[in-house]
């Protein structure tokens, strides 16, 4: 499965289905993008938002890459001597940033994850949370404030993402991948939404049953329509010179999408 990803071709009997009844792509200012966003919603809206990446499995697709794509670049003793160092850019609350750490600990990947964004306030909430979970010791994470657009990803082993590339237009979206390809040493792992009616329908109903706030149920929606297809993400990519990422489709209405530098000869 690895070799067919890194080939850049969707995944066998892929058919597509997933992006049926696509929408014209609409980019609107979100909510929770405000600064003037009073704290108590701004705390709501990452709480829900938490609730429908842990339903979304968020983590664990995230992780599972991540896993797969350092084993490609082992020495060939097998052996990982150093611990991965993993970077998860525009993490807000940090809740998939937590999530992925314990995951990778459970997949028996030896890692040190730093979440960075540019919210201070989120990046508070972040750290409470992951204190909180009692997540922040035995797992080594680490929250810091980092300006993306201008100062790009940081040096790492292997960048990931969720749900922040339908915040961007093409250009800022390009900009990030190139600073992320070049700052990672292995690779990097995106998750995000897939445009579609489907993904609409399911934005407007999570939203509903799985968040109290406001700000998510606007949000939510907004961000489907803001979002890309896979067929979009793909040139994104190309453009951007990281050459066919494997784009997967994955629950509810996504896409992981890996892409790796090749591996060294031996």
């Amino acid at each position: 499965m690895v070799a067919s990803a890194c080939r850049g071709r969707l995944p066998l009997g892929y058919t597509g289905s997933m992006v049926t009844w696509q929408l014209p792509r609409t980019v609107s200012d979100e909510l929770m993008d405000d600064p003037a966003l009073p704290a108590a919603e701004h705390h709501a809206a990452l709480r829900a938002l938490a609730r429908i990446n842990l339903v979304s499995g968020t983590a664990a697709q995230l992780a599972r890459r991540v896993a797969a794509i350092a084993k490609q670049h082992q020495p060939r003793s097998g052996q990982q001597h150093q611990p991965l160092e993993i970077v998860d850019l525009a993490c807000g609350g940090g809740d998939v940033t937590v999530a992925v750490a314990r995951r990778l600990a459970s997949l028996g990947v030896a890692a040190r994850v730093t979440g960075v964004d540019m919210s201070e306030r989120a990046l508070a909430a972040a750290r409470r949370a992951a204190h909180a979970a009692g997540a922040d010791r035995p797992l080594g994470l680490e929250f810091v404030q980092r300006n993306l657009a201008e100062e790009g990803c940081p040096p790492c082993d292997v960048a990931i993402s969720s749900l922040f590339l339908h915040h961007l237009d093409d250009p800022a979206a390009g900009k990030l991948l190139a600073s992320a390809a070049s700052a990672a040493r292995i690779g990097l792992v995106i998750s995000d939404l897939v445009r579609s009616r489907l993904g609409l329908a399911l934005a407007v109903l999570g939203t509903r049953f799985l968040a109290r706030s406001r700000v998510a149920r606007i949000d939510g929606p907004l961000s489907v329509r803001a979002a890309r297809t896979p067929a979009e993400y793909r040139t994104l990519y190309e453009q951007a010179g990281l050459p066919q990422p494997a784009i997967r489709p994955s629950w509810p209405a996504r896409v992981v999408i890996s892409w790796m530098h090749p591996p060294s000869s031996p």
